[in-house]
This record gives C-alpha cells, sequence and structure tokens, in this order.
C-alpha cells in the first residue's frame, strides 16, 4: 500500500481542506503525542467526515458506519479490551485469514502491526468515526459484560455485601464505572439516576436533552446507589436527606470530575451526577460562541479596573464556562485573582479559589469580607445569591475592584430589576454595574451530516419579524456522528446589554424594565432571539433550537 506513506497533512492541503497556513500552526501548536487529525479536528480546520472522506478516496480505505453494522461477538475476544480501547480498533468481519478492523486512525501502522501480532490474522483496515468506536467499544467490552454479571450474580431478594460495593472487580463497581464512562463516551453533561416504582431508570442528559439509556431492575437500585455514595464520600446510611460530594477518578485512561447531588424522592433517592469537563473551562473567549461584535464588546468590558460584569440565565446555561473563559483572559502574573463558589467545579492554576461552606459560617458574603482584605485585584462570585452578597459585591467594586459573577434572570435588563428586589439602592446599582450579558445554549447542526434546504414560510415570518431575511437554513439529517440527532454539541447564544449614561438616567429615575429594554433597543442592543437567528443564518443552529430557548417579543 505505498500511497498509505503520503502523510496526512499533506493528503488534506491537496484536497484542498486546508491551506498550508492551518497546517503549519496546528502542527506548532499541538502537544507531542496528540495526532493531526485530532489537532485538525480540535481547531476547527475539518470535520471528521471530510477528514473520513479524505482518507476513504485517496487511499482506498473503506468507511464503516458502525452503528448500522453487525458486530460478531465471537470476533470481540481476538482483540483484547485494552489494545482496542488504545487504538479505537473494533474487529468486524473475518475472512480466511484476514481480520476487518474499524479505526479512528487506519493510517496508524503501529497499531496495525500491534493487531497483527495479538490476533495472528492479516488486519484490513476500515475507517470510522472516533465517537462511534468509543460508544461500541464501550458497549460490547464493557457496559454488556457488567451487566450480565450483575444480573446473573444476584437475585432479587439478595442485597450485596459491602464489601461487593467496595472491591474493584466487583460487578457492581464494574457497572457504575460503565455506565460513567458511557456518558463520556456520548458527550453528556449529566447522568441522572431515577427511581421509579417498578424501575430504576439511568438517563444521560446530551446536548441538553435527556434521554433514557436504560432501564434497571429496582432490586439493583439501592447497590447501585451505595456505590456512588462510596466514591463520592456520603454517608452510604443517610437516605432521607439530600447530599452532595464529589468524585475523582480515571475512566478508561481518562481523569474525570464528578459533581454528585442526592435527593429522596417516594421510590429512593435519585442521583444526579454532573461530568466536568476541564476543556471546558479553558476555553478562551474568542470560543465560546460570541458574534464579532459581542467578543469586542465583552473584551472590552473586561479592560475596565473596576465594576461589576454579570453573567445571567437559568441553571445550565453555560455561565460558569463564560465565567472562567473571562477569568483566563484575564489570568496573569501581575494580577490577583480570587474566587469564592458553590461549588468549585474547575481547578484553575494561579487563581486562589474558596469553596463556601455555609455549616461553618463561610458564605458568599463572609467569603467576600475577608477575600478583600487580601488585596485582590479581581473578584469572582460564584453567583449573587441574596442582598448582603449584592451590597458587599456592589462596594467592592466601587473601591477599584473588578467583580464578575452570576445571576438568575431571564434577560440582562431584568437583572437591573433583580438587584432592585435585593434593595441594592439604584445609585450603586447605576455606579458598579458595568454590562450585564445573558445567556443560552443551544445545540449546533452536526457538521457532519447537516445540509442547506430551503427555510419554511414560519421561518421567513420570525426573520422578517426581526429585520432579517432567509432562503435557506442548515439541518442535520442525521449520522453516526450525531447519534441520529441532526445536532452535535452546543454553542452559545448572547444578549450583552452595557451600561452608558442613558441607561444609568433610568436607573437612577427607578424606571420601569420595558423602558430600559426599549432604550436599550433604540441603542442596537441585540436580544437573545436576535444573536440566535444570525446564528441560524451562519447554519450553526437551527430556528427551533433558537425559539426553545428564547422568547420572541
Amino acid at each position: 500500500m505505498p500511497l498509505a506513506r503520503k502523510r496526512l497533512g499533506d493528503l488534506l492541503v491537496e484536497a484542498g481542506l486546508i491551506t498550508n497556513e492551518q497546517l503549519n500552526h496546528t502542527l506548532n501548536t499541538k502537544s507531542a503525542d496528540e495526532k493531526l487529525g485530532d489537532a485538525l479536528l480540535r481547531e476547527g480546520f475539518i470535520s471528521e467526515q471530510e477528514l473520513i472522506e479524505v482518507l476513504e478516496f485517496q487511499l482506498g480505505i473503506p468507511h464503516i458506519n458502525i452503528s448500522q453494522y453487525p458486530i460478531d461477538h465471537d470476533l470481540i475476544q481476538l482483540v483484547p479490551k485494552e489494545l482496542a480501547k488504545r487504538h479505537y480498533a473494533m474487529p468486524i468481519r473475518k475472512d480466511r485469514n484476514k481480520l476487518l478492523v474499524a479505526m479512528a486512525d487506519p493510517m496508524d501502522y503501529f497499531a496495525i502491526e500491534e493487531l497483527r501480532m495479538a490476533t495472528g490474522y492479516q488486519i484490513e483496515p476500515a475507517i470510522a468515526m472516533k465517537d462511534e468506536l468509543y460508544r461500541t467499544i464501550t458497549k460490547f467490552y464493557d457496559l454488556q459484560e457488567s451487566m450480565e454479571e450483575i444480573m446473573g450474580e444476584f437475585a432479587p431478594e439478595e442485597s450485596l455485601e459491602d464489601e461487593q460495593v467496595i472491591r474493584d472487580d466487583s460487578p457492581v463497581v464494574r457497572l457504575v464505572n460503565q455506565i460513567i464512562a458511557n456518558g463520556l463516551a456520548q458527550r453528556a453533561s449529566d447522568i441522572h439516576f431515577d427511581p421509579q416504582e417498578n424501575d430504576f431508570r439511568v438517563r444521560y442528559r446530551i446536548d441538553g436533552i435527556l434521554q433514557t439509556d436504560r432501564s434497571l431492575p429496582k432490586h439493583m437500585q439501592n447497590v447501585i446507589i451505595a456505590r456512588i455514595k462510596i466514591m463520592a464520600n456520603l454517608n452510604i446510611t443517610e437516605s432521607r436527606l439530600p447530599q452532595d460530594g464529589r468524585i475523582k477518578t480515571t475512566i478508561n485512561f481518562r481523569p474525570v470530575d464528578i459533581r454528585v447531588s442526592t435527593l429522596p424522592t417516594i421510590f429512593g433517592e435519585k442521583v444526579v451526577m454532573r461530568l466536568l469537563d476541564l476543556s471546558n473551562a479553558m476555553n478562551n473567549i474568542e470560543k465560546i460562541g460570541f458574534t464579532d461584535e459581542n467578543t469586542e464588546i465583552f473584551s472590552n468590558m473586561l479592560k475596565k479596573p473596576n465594576g461589576i460584569i454579570l453573567i445571567t440565565g437559568p441553571t445550565g446555561s453555560g455561565k460558569s464556562s463564560t465565567l472562567y473563559a473571562a477569568l483566563n483572559h484575564l489570568n496573569s502574573e501581575e494580577v490577583n485573582i480570587i474566587t469564592v463558589e458553590d461549588p468549585v467545579e474547575y481547578q484553575l492554576d494561579g487563581i486562589n479559589q474558596i469553596q463556601v461552606k455555609e455549616e461553618v459560617g463561610l458564605t458568599f458574603a463572609n467569603g467576600l469580607r475577608s477575600i478583600l482584605r487580601q488585596d485582590p485585584d479581581i473578584l469572582m462570585i460564584g453567583e449573587i445569591r441574596d442582598s448582603e452578597t449584592a451590597e458587599v459585591a456592589t462596594r467592592a467594586s466601587l473601591t477599584g475592584h473588578l467583580v464578575l459573577s452570576t445571576l438568575h434572570t431571564n434577560s440582562a435588563v431584568e437583572a437591573l430589576s433583580r438587584l432592585d428586589d435585593m434593595g441594592i439602592e439604584p445609585f450603586l446599582i447605576s455606579s458598579s454595574i458595568i454590562g450585564i450579558v445573558a445567556q443560552r445554549l443551544v445545540r449546533r447542526v452536526c457538521r457532519d451530516c447537516g445540509q442547506e434546504v430551503p427555510a419554511n414560510e414560519r421561518e421567513k415570518e420570525i426573520f422578517a419579524s426581526r429585520g432579517l431575511r432567509i432562503e435557506t437554513v442548515r439541518r442535520g439529517q442525521g449520522c453516526g456522528s450525531c447519534n441520529n440527532t441532526g445536532y452535535r454539541g452546543r454553542i452559545a447564544i448572547h444578549e450583552i446589554l452595557t451600561i452608558d449614561e442613558d441607561i444609568r438616567r433610568l436607573i437612577l429615575s427607578k424606571s420601569s424594565t420595558v423602558e430600559i429594554r426599549n432604550l436599550a433597543r433604540q441603542n442596537g442592543l441585540k436580544f437573545l432571539v436576535d444573536d440566535g437567528l444570525l446564528k441560524v443564518k451562519e447554519g450553526l443552529t437551527t430556528t427551533e433550537e433558537v425559539l426553545r430557548v428564547a422568547v420572541l417579543d
């Protein structure tokens, strides 16, 4: 196969998918152990589908949609689990002395040689999407094995002894590990363990939407919950009160940080695990979905020496990611950044982070007062929950500190009335607030199966009502990469209110939210729905997604 010796970067440049400049940039910025294809995907220069098409066309390597391919269970025994996971390789079909293996990187000759030596067969590589391979390997090598074992090892009337919930080779331990691994493989942000009257359901929140993965027998409920509590260092004997904990572990060679919350319900304890992805915290402000205009506005806010910048939105709208991106932007040796959070979601180098502990009196307000004696330049408050915290934050901003925080409101303008409800005087609000960012997350159209289709009449009407025109929109048709949903990943839509002199006058005169909103509109404020529709025009999301999270006014 002499053609296969050609380097991947050269193939992609020849195919016109990337430029020499993009190739050189990626080669210079990728880590030593990162493969070029993965680095190009991370940078967004190519999609996985484009990468597969080039390899399929240029090298004659067949492409397999592994999610729709029948897997022979006998073949799984040929390739050791550790090898399959390390090289993202899944045996598909055997023909005499040849073994067809689906691989994420069919140009990895070391992996092919290792597979040949392990199996004794001549390896015929095929190419498949990495996420599909990860899901399939997890399903066939781990989850199915653990499920069969745990189902067979104890009957409904039995319960596992404590040591079986702790022992690493115990079926319940492996089952919980594989449920987490499966969630990671499907890019889930949360895993829900829901007790029902007759069964115990496992649900994944993927791209903001909950979907049931499996229903387990009711008698497995208590041992699974006990195992999760042990992992999170929670009290396994306490089932009447909510508990919060944290798990730091390694699943399939990946370090995983998980927040755990338990809640007593009438059918038993419900457990929610939040899978924290550290790569989200490492974003810079150019990569969190701001338009060019909003990036400039937000960057200018961060340049101010003092004042308050608020990020608003409901739970799960990406506020923390935006806050951390702002902190990364501001983080340098010349400034002292201190945060007070509940909980500390991501641990950042060079930043002093404080965990709220209300049981010992360390509240947001008390922590903030202590921070002010630590010579800070920039403060980050996880959330302004009460009038005491709001007042201390306001005073801090007026004494020369830049303060970043979040607030639970539906829009940027409503944050002003929320602060007023907390008892903050209008003159303090007008002089301390620099700007307010309202944010929501919408699902992104899958890059691999997205296609241009004509906009329907309703979409044209919606766009026309906002002063925009639309002829075509981009929709995902469903493929293995997006699990046949048409969406893969999420992107933020924003509404940024800058507090200028006109807005300050309305705040001081205690004007209504409607008046402030109308003035902001006249001054060119793009509301959430406007920003969302602009992203629909760019082919990033769909009108349905925007209207799911934003309201037409």
